[in-house]
Protein backbone atom coordinates (compact mmCIF):
# COMPACT_ATOMS: atom_id res chain seq x y z
CA UNK A 1 0.00 0.00 0.00
CA UNK A 2 1.33 3.44 -1.11
CA UNK A 3 2.40 5.70 1.82
CA UNK A 4 0.22 8.59 1.82
CA UNK A 5 2.36 10.77 3.82
CA UNK A 6 3.76 13.99 3.07
CA UNK A 7 7.32 13.55 2.50
CA UNK A 8 10.32 14.77 0.84
CA UNK A 9 14.09 14.25 0.51
CA UNK A 10 16.64 16.94 -0.24
CA UNK A 11 20.39 17.06 -0.99
CA UNK A 12 22.04 20.07 -1.88
CA UNK A 13 25.97 20.80 -2.28
CA UNK A 14 27.65 23.71 -2.84
CA UNK A 15 32.19 25.20 -1.96
CA UNK A 16 30.63 25.84 1.68
CA UNK A 17 28.24 23.50 2.87
CA UNK A 18 27.06 19.78 2.27
CA UNK A 19 23.21 19.57 3.43
CA UNK A 20 20.96 16.00 3.01
CA UNK A 21 17.36 16.63 4.61
CA UNK A 22 13.85 14.40 4.88
CA UNK A 23 10.84 15.53 6.62
CA UNK A 24 7.56 13.58 6.76
CA UNK A 25 5.02 16.55 7.73
CA UNK A 26 2.25 13.92 8.58
CA UNK A 27 5.14 12.70 11.33
CA UNK A 28 4.98 12.36 14.97
CA UNK A 29 8.17 14.91 15.85
CA UNK A 30 10.89 12.55 15.36
CA UNK A 31 13.88 14.07 14.98
CA UNK A 32 17.66 13.18 14.19
CA UNK A 33 20.10 16.49 13.87
CA UNK A 34 23.38 16.37 12.93
CA UNK A 35 24.51 20.19 11.89
CA UNK A 36 28.21 20.42 14.08
CA UNK A 37 26.32 23.83 15.94
CA UNK A 38 24.93 22.01 19.12
CA UNK A 39 22.08 25.27 19.56
CA UNK A 40 20.62 24.90 16.03
CA UNK A 41 20.15 21.23 16.46
CA UNK A 42 18.34 22.26 19.99
CA UNK A 43 16.21 24.50 17.81
CA UNK A 44 15.71 22.23 14.95
CA UNK A 45 14.66 19.37 17.01
CA UNK A 46 12.22 21.84 18.94
CA UNK A 47 10.88 22.44 15.39
CA UNK A 48 10.16 19.38 14.58
CA UNK A 49 8.64 17.79 18.26
CA UNK A 50 6.22 20.56 18.56
CA UNK A 51 5.01 20.32 14.66
CA UNK A 52 4.42 17.13 14.73
CA UNK A 53 6.97 16.70 12.24
CA UNK A 54 9.87 14.04 11.45
CA UNK A 55 12.68 15.68 10.24
CA UNK A 56 16.43 14.40 9.59
CA UNK A 57 19.25 16.75 8.73
CA UNK A 58 22.65 16.20 8.50
CA UNK A 59 24.55 19.00 7.40
CA UNK A 60 28.86 20.11 7.49
CA UNK A 61 30.22 23.08 5.75
CA UNK A 62 32.86 26.17 6.95
CA UNK A 63 32.12 26.26 10.99
CA UNK A 64 35.38 27.13 11.53
CA UNK A 65 34.90 30.27 9.73
CA UNK A 66 31.14 31.16 10.51
CA UNK A 67 27.79 29.40 11.52
CA UNK A 68 26.06 31.99 8.88
CA UNK A 69 26.65 29.01 5.78
CA UNK A 70 25.07 26.45 7.26
CA UNK A 71 22.27 27.90 9.15
CA UNK A 72 21.24 29.53 5.93
CA UNK A 73 21.80 26.50 3.91
CA UNK A 74 19.76 24.50 6.22
CA UNK A 75 16.54 27.02 6.06
CA UNK A 76 16.93 26.52 2.01
CA UNK A 77 16.88 22.92 2.05
CA UNK A 78 14.22 23.02 4.58
CA UNK A 79 11.84 25.14 2.53
CA UNK A 80 13.05 23.38 -0.49
CA UNK A 81 11.65 20.09 1.44
CA UNK A 82 8.72 21.80 2.47
CA UNK A 83 7.31 22.82 -0.84
CA UNK A 84 7.85 19.36 -2.00
CA UNK A 85 6.11 17.69 0.68
CA UNK A 86 2.87 19.43 -0.06
CA UNK A 87 2.92 19.08 -3.66
CA UNK A 88 -0.38 20.47 -5.35
CA UNK A 89 -1.39 21.77 -1.71
CA UNK A 90 -5.19 20.49 -2.50
CA UNK A 91 -6.88 20.74 0.79
CA UNK A 92 -4.83 21.98 2.89
CA UNK A 93 -5.58 25.13 5.24
CA UNK A 94 -3.16 27.20 3.74
CA UNK A 95 -3.24 29.77 7.08
CA UNK A 96 -1.59 29.36 10.29
CA UNK A 97 -1.09 31.46 13.13
CA UNK A 98 0.07 31.16 16.82
CA UNK A 99 0.89 33.11 19.71
CA UNK A 100 3.26 31.27 22.07
CA UNK A 101 4.72 32.18 25.48
CA UNK A 102 7.56 30.72 26.55
CA UNK A 103 8.54 32.21 30.47
CA UNK A 104 8.98 35.89 30.42
CA UNK A 105 8.86 35.84 26.14
CA UNK A 106 5.83 35.87 24.05
CA UNK A 107 6.23 34.85 20.34
CA UNK A 108 3.42 35.73 17.54
CA UNK A 109 3.67 34.22 13.96
CA UNK A 110 1.51 34.60 11.00
CA UNK A 111 2.34 32.63 7.90
CA UNK A 112 0.29 32.21 4.35
CA UNK A 113 1.45 29.16 1.83
CA UNK A 114 0.42 31.47 -1.02
CA UNK A 115 3.62 30.44 -3.48
CA UNK A 116 4.56 34.45 -2.79
CA UNK A 117 7.35 35.08 -0.51
CA UNK A 118 7.34 38.01 2.01
CA UNK A 119 9.30 38.16 5.22
CA UNK A 120 8.54 40.59 7.83
CA UNK A 121 10.56 39.51 10.92
CA UNK A 122 10.21 42.38 14.01
CA UNK A 123 12.68 40.53 16.60
CA UNK A 124 15.00 43.04 19.03
CA UNK A 125 17.28 41.36 20.63
CA UNK A 126 19.27 43.21 23.29
CA UNK A 127 22.07 40.58 23.67
CA UNK A 128 22.34 38.76 20.62
CA UNK A 129 24.59 35.91 21.56
CA UNK A 130 23.91 32.11 23.41
CA UNK A 131 27.62 31.22 23.99
CA UNK A 132 29.19 31.23 20.29
CA UNK A 133 25.58 31.20 18.65
CA UNK A 134 24.83 34.77 17.48
CA UNK A 135 20.83 34.77 17.49
CA UNK A 136 20.66 37.21 14.80
CA UNK A 137 21.03 34.44 12.30
CA UNK A 138 17.83 33.58 13.06
CA UNK A 139 16.71 35.92 10.87
CA UNK A 140 18.83 34.45 8.09
CA UNK A 141 17.56 30.96 8.96
CA UNK A 142 13.59 32.11 8.12
CA UNK A 143 14.33 34.56 5.37
CA UNK A 144 15.95 31.43 3.47
CA UNK A 145 12.91 29.23 4.79
CA UNK A 146 10.51 32.05 3.50
CA UNK A 147 12.05 32.35 0.17
CA UNK A 148 12.11 28.64 -0.26
CA UNK A 149 8.97 27.47 0.57
CA UNK A 150 7.37 30.94 -0.79
CA UNK A 151 5.52 31.62 1.51
CA UNK A 152 4.04 35.33 3.62
CA UNK A 153 5.56 34.74 6.85
CA UNK A 154 5.29 37.57 9.92
CA UNK A 155 7.71 37.08 12.89
CA UNK A 156 6.93 39.36 15.89
CA UNK A 157 8.57 39.34 19.43
CA UNK A 158 5.83 40.97 21.62
CA UNK A 159 7.91 41.04 24.35
CA UNK A 160 10.93 39.10 25.92
CA UNK A 161 14.49 39.35 27.05
CA UNK A 162 16.30 36.10 27.32
CA UNK A 163 18.00 35.40 23.84
CA UNK A 164 17.34 31.46 24.74
CA UNK A 165 13.77 32.17 25.71
CA UNK A 166 13.08 34.16 22.69
CA UNK A 167 14.97 31.91 20.20
CA UNK A 168 12.84 28.76 21.32
CA UNK A 169 9.57 30.49 21.24
CA UNK A 170 9.69 31.50 17.79
CA UNK A 171 10.93 28.14 16.40
CA UNK A 172 8.30 26.31 18.10
CA UNK A 173 5.79 28.99 17.61
CA UNK A 174 7.05 28.70 13.57
CA UNK A 175 6.46 24.84 13.71
CA UNK A 176 2.91 25.42 14.99
CA UNK A 177 1.89 28.04 13.09
CA UNK A 178 3.28 25.81 10.37
CA UNK A 179 1.01 22.25 11.56
CA UNK A 180 -2.04 24.59 11.54
CA UNK A 181 -1.30 25.92 7.86
CA UNK A 182 -0.38 22.54 6.33
CA UNK A 183 -3.29 20.60 7.85
CA UNK A 184 -5.63 19.30 5.78
CA UNK A 185 -9.27 20.37 6.00
CA UNK A 186 -11.89 18.20 5.56
CA UNK A 187 -14.23 20.35 4.62
CA UNK A 188 -11.85 21.37 1.66
CA UNK A 189 -10.15 17.73 0.93
CA UNK A 190 -10.12 18.15 -2.71
CA UNK A 191 -9.94 21.73 -3.54
CA UNK A 192 -7.69 24.39 -3.35
CA UNK A 193 -7.50 27.02 -0.73
CA UNK A 194 -7.51 30.13 -3.36
CA UNK A 195 -9.93 32.04 -5.72
CA UNK A 196 -7.07 32.55 -8.36
CA UNK A 197 -7.41 27.96 -8.96
CA UNK A 198 -3.62 27.82 -8.05
CA UNK A 199 -1.31 28.90 -5.34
Amino acid sequence: MKDARRTASIDRVTSETKVSLSICIDGTGKSEIKTGIPFFDHMLSLFAKHGLFDLVVDAEGDIDVDYHHVVEDVGIVLGSAIKEALADKIGINRYGFFILPMDETLVRIALDLSGRPYFVYNVPVKNPMIRDFNVCLIREFFLAVCNSVGMNLHIALEYGEEPHHISEGIFKCFSRALAVACKINERAANSLPSTKGSL
